[in-house]
């Protein structure tokens, strides 16, 4: 439930009302099922709730997960980009424009891509 306090745009009042609940439901659920027991990790579980199909009865639990799974990804690029940027804008280069430095750093940070 802590962990969905830094989601407020993805739980309302009402979502963590119901997750609370929904919390409490699937891991019951979850410690009677088979299918759960020898999970390696969050990955695992993701693949496991979805093949079971609790990813609907537990939208919430799901949607918690998801972002759970998503988040080193974002924070790695975040880094990634200011890592860029510490590179393209130096005190020679301070005087470089907003559209430009997002190129610049775009570039940068998408080299596979590009």
């Amino acid at each position: 439930m802590k962990l969905c306090e830094f989601y407020p745009y993805d739980f309302d009042n009402g979502d963590k009302i119901v997750l609370a609940s929904q919390l409490g439901l699937y891991i019951d659920s979850v410690r009677k099922d088979e299918r759960f027991a020898n999970l390696k990790g969050i990955a695992d579980l993701a693949k496991v709730m979805v093949k079971a199909r609790k990813h609907i009865s537990f939208h919430l639990v799901y949607r918690l997960l998801k972002l759970v799974l998503v988040l080193p990804i974002a924070t790695v690029t975040v880094e990634r980009c200011f890592s860029a940027m510490k590179i393209i804008k130096t005190n020679l280069c301070n005087q470089i424009g907003e559209d430009f430095l997002n190129v610049c750093v775009t570039c940068s940070v998408e080299k596979e891509a590009l």
